[in-house]
């Protein structure tokens, strides 16, 4: 990003607020040439503008952050993810963490399972694509004999993945509850391959656990 619409949203995360006038002092420019920053913060969604009235005169225009600019500052959610693991791992072993890792799929599957019950099996495995691209993922979807192949271009946990590739199980379930079917990952971005890609096809029997390739 620009380093002086930068400076303006960091200017509104520690204030909360700020007028025109206030931000031309802070960075030296104009009140032309802030209009023109925060017009293109504005569009991009990141802040929003309101009316604030004083005790006289004409209305000031204040400008503050919106909840889509929280994205813009560095986060360390995949290091606590990832230690998080480690310490399930350290005091109750691989089961454990795996149990919990099959719960947490289920819970991150629950709010799409309407979208996808009931519907055929290409259909239900397109729209676990759907899912998976709302998520922020780039995929493809294809068949060949009968089977659905997703190619997922773009991991949704990059930086955990890299320190605890149990994580990868995790996304396997997810992509097995939705489309209905046994998923198994055949190729990895881990391994330097173009995609994760995961194979869907009838499960051969009820209940069958999901099989993570990444080594």
């Amino acid at each position: 990003m620009q380093s002086t619409r930068l400076r303006i949203l960091e200017y509104l995360q520690r204030n909360g607020r700020a007028t025109v006038k206030e931000l031309g002092q802070l960075l030296g420019l104009t009140s032309t040439g802030i209009r023109q920053h925060l017009t293109v913060l504005e569009r991009d969604g990141l802040v929003a503008v309101r009316e604030e009235r004083g005790r006289v005169g004409r209305p000031n225009l204040v400008y503050s952050l919106t909840d889509e600019a929280d994205a813009v500052f560095p986060k360390t959610y995949d290091v606590l993810a990832s230690v998080l693991l480690e310490e399930i791992r350290a005091t109750d072993g691989n089961e454990k963490l795996h149990q919990l890792l099959h719960n947490v799929s289920e819970r991150l599957a629950a709010p799409y399972k309407e979208r996808v019950e009931g519907k055929a099996k290409a259909e239900r495995v397109r729209e676990t694509a759907r899912i998976m691209e709302e998520q922020g993922c780039l995929v493809d979807v294809t068949e060949a004999g009968g089977e659905y192949y997703i190619d997922e271009y773009t991991c949704p946990f990059p930086k955990t993945a890299e320190r605890d590739r149990a994580v990868c199980a995790l996304h396997v379930d997810f992509v097995r509850i939705l489309s209905g079917d046994d998923a198994r990952l055949t190729r990895s971005l881990l391994r330097g391959e173009r995609a994760c890609t995961y194979r869907i096809r009838p499960s051969t029997r009820r209940g069958e656990e999901p099989v993570a390739v990444v080594g």
